[in-house]
């Protein structure tokens, strides 16, 4: 390799993280995460340096235990690629690779492929990853997809899912960007004077702010790669699979014990009748009742919360035993959290379902929220996942079933018997 083109893989190591705090050092067979990611990236044949960016004295100290060479960095960083900027400066290169801390899956010959389209044309100013996903993938808004020009360049980035399937037999299908990247030593001269853009503002995706200055990305074709770790749940996938055991995935549903619904359009088909006097009238879905009651009976409260007040609903809910409400709301975020403290469950343990954007500042508060499949695509947008049931005709029950299911308790829905167990309180 010429001295005109040395490849430099930088690992930004940051200490905090919200979900799993100290993730860099969360052990994996005996060793650091961070340790793994560092010896795939040595054996990235173009790779003439590796080195490890970190925030934290612990990181360091746990690098030099497994001999690794590691940079001590400001804690002040807003992102990864920021961090790259403050290594440049201790570690000479032509070309950087950012691979991420937390990928102890990491393919090394997916990085080599980077680095060998890096090399290969001087003219790339940014190069990254990406592979083919299905539909139900590219939904989620955390799953970060990409749309590319003719020529492989990226034409842009977002949460949502693009291009949008107008024809779906005209669709090209969506591709997933995987978050490794290659930056030209001029780039990241030039990256702390770019000033932050609207869409990389709007997106929470630093990207953006490269294409928002004409800058050209170019993404390179690999094959699905491996989940990376962000909870304590991805932890112990990938600690199966390193390990080479089969991986049960523990559902998130598992953990909740309460679910705070929405009325109209979530209970309701969303229509609102009045009789002859001006009577409010609503139709609800038994098979919903009888969920709320499964919850109840087998432990897991159910809250109902309206911005709507009347007669009508506070009978229902009086008629289903019920006793978690809050009707008139305005703020459906305080109030969720008022329904938490007395359930006396934690965010993480509460999950809610809504169909509007009314519901949005429920999703907020709750761990986990659902959107009912008639809901617009900006609300299931925003949710952490979209039920197959529209808002009147079992949604509520579609996700009752998925938590009873989740905490090994469907025998009280799907058997006679299970079912006897908890009908003294069942109500439809």
């Amino acid at each position: 390799m010429s001295e005109l083109q040395r490849v430099a893989l930088i690992i930004p190591a940051r200490y905090g993280s919200s979900r799993l705090p100290g993730k860099p050092l969360a052990d994996l067979l005996g060793k650091p995460m961070v340790q793994w990611v560092y010896e795939k990236a040595q054996q990235v044949p173009s790779a003439s340096t590796v080195v490890v960016a970190t925030d934290d004295q612990r990181i360091v100290d746990a690098v030099h235990a497994f001999g690794g060479n590691v940079v001590l960095t400001s804690p002040d960083h807003p992102s990864g690629t920021d961090r790259l900027v403050e290594v440049m400066e201790q570690v000479k290169a032509d070309i950087y690779i950012n691979l991420q801390g937390d990928e102890p899956l990491v393919r090394p010959d997916d990085v080599e492929q980077l680095a060998q389209g890096m090399l290969a044309d001087n003219n790339v100013d940014v190069g990254t990853l990406y592979h083919a996903i299905d539909d139900e993938e590219a939904q989620n808004p955390n799953v970060v997809k990409v749309v590319l020009g003719q020529k492989g360049n990226a034409l842009y980035f977002s949460r949502s899912p693009i291009p949008y399937p107008r024809e779906v037999n005209k669709h090209p299908g969506f591709k997933k960007h995987v978050g490794v990247y290659a930056y030209r030593k001029r780039i990241l001269e030039q990256y702390a004077s770019l000033p932050p853009s609207a869409l990389e503002q709007t997106e929470q995706l630093e990207q953006l702010r490269l294409l928002s200055a004409g800058l050209r990305i170019s993404a390179f074709e690999v094959k699905p790669t491996g989940p990376g770790v962000d909870t304590p749940e991805c932890l112990e996938k990938v600690r199966d699979i390193l390990a080479g055991k089969p991986h049960l995935p523990v559902s998130p549903l598992a953990k909740i014990k309460l679910v705070i619904t929405d009325v109209d359009g979530v209970l309701t088909d969303g229509g609102i009748y009045y009789d002859a006097t001006g009577e409010c009238l609503k139709r609800f879905h038994v098979r919903d009742g009888l969920g709320m009651r499964l919850l109840e009976e087998s432990g897991i409260r159910v809250a109902v919360l309206s911005g709507r007040d009347s007669a009508t609903l506070r009978k229902r809910v009086d008629d289903l035993g019920i006793t978690l409400h809050a009707f008139g709301v305005k703020d459906k975020e305080a109030a969720c959290l008022e329904l938490m403290a007395k359930a006396g469950v934690t965010s993480e343990q509460t999950a809610c379902i809504g169909d509007d954007s009314i519901d949005l500042p429920a999703f907020v508060a709750c761990g986990q929220s659902y959107a009912v499949a008639d809901a617009p695509n900006y609300v299931k947008q925003q949710a952490t996942g979209v039920l197959t049931l529209g808002g009147g005709q079992g949604a509520f029950r579609e996700l009752a079933d998925a938590i009873l299911v989740a905490h090994g308790k469907s025998d009280v829905f799907n058997s006679a018997a299970g079912f006897h167990s908890v009908s003294s309180g069942a109500a439809q």
